[in-house]
């Protein structure tokens, strides 16, 4: 074996936690891929990233974006594959449906196991729609290849236009499980709700009494959500983990784009939200100076 063959071999021992992100660029790095990889890396993870379109984009306002051919994205899926053990992985932003229908059946022909957090954004914050005007026969089919979707009030709204929100989210509890974001809500604004196992609800309303609001706060959820599920932890548990790291984030300043902070995943404010299962948290995978929190 040469010496950079051995370098490359010793190098790929050492990233064993990779989580992928397919989604799209954005250039200011608030919400996408970029804001994915920040995610992954506070909660102690390697991020691997597959770009599903290059947005022109600034924190304040979505212009266009730039799809990448399904052809092109399979091939970044299957080139990284090549190289890395991947499990988990998070979905952002994709042209439609069918393209997104390609992606999960690739991701399952490479993993059987894989476990995929899809974040089905509709309509970015700025503006811009996804999604509007194509069927929707392949909804039934993508839910159920995914362990959860994780919606917020308007995205849920216009997956099924004909049906109420109750409606919809009964109906799609029969495939998958939903994280209904309420960042969005008139009228319990912050309260977000999880359906699960296809009976059990659960409410969880803010652990703060105001957030700022940050560009690509929906990405930061489903992210550490994703993490959160990496790591073992029961889905409630990731839930009520993912929200708090969500409102940490979206507190870290008063600007549209904010920043992270490892503290926020300390035991003790995990505890404080009925996170009981501490050991499920998978301490070894976090970086240092998180997994001090844990001792």
């Amino acid at each position: 074996m040469t010496n950079n063959q051995t370098r490359i071999a010793n190098c790929s021992l050492q990233i064993d936690n990779c989580i992928l992100s397919i989604a799209g660029f954005d250039p200011s790095s608030g919400a996408g891929i970029t804001s994915d990889i920040k995610t992954f890396e506070a909660h102690g993870f390697y991020g691997l990233s597959v770009c599903t379109g290059v947005t022109v984009q600034n924190d304040m306002d979505f212009k266009t974006c730039e799809w990448i051919s399904p052809e092109v994205i399979l091939s970044q899926i299957e080139t990284l594959f090549e190289r890395f053990e991947i499990n988990v992985v998070k979905i952002g932003i994709v042209q439609s449906w069918a393209t997104l229908s390609l992606i999960l059946d690739k991701l399952h022909d490479l993993n059987r196991d894989i476990k995929i957090i899809l974040d089905p954004i509709i309509k970015a914050t700025a503006g811009f729609d996804f999604h509007t005007e194509e069927n929707q026969d392949l909804l039934d089919k993508i839910w159920k290849q995914c362990n959860i979707i994780t919606p917020n009030y308007d995205e849920i709204q216009l997956l099924y236009p004909e049906k109420d929100i109750e409606e919809t989210l009964e109906y799609i509890s029969n495939y998958t499980n939903i994280y209904l974001k309420g960042g969005h809500r008139k009228d319990k604004k912050g309260w977000d709700e999880l359906y699960h196992s296809g009976i059990v609800m659960v409410n969880m309303p803010p652990n703060t009494e105001k957030v700022s609001e940050k560009h690509g706060s929906g990405c930061i959820l489903s992210s550490s959500l994703a993490c959160n599920i990496a790591l073992g932890q029961h889905i409630e548990d990731a839930c009520k983990a993912a929200k708090y790291y969500t409102e940490q984030f979206l507190n870290s300043n008063d600007s549209l784009l904010g920043s992270h902070d490892y503290r926020s995943l300390g035991v003790e404010n995990l505890r404080s939200l009925g996170v009981e299962n501490l050991r499920s948290l998978g301490v070894e995978n976090l970086r240092s100076e998180v997994a001090q929190k844990f001792k």
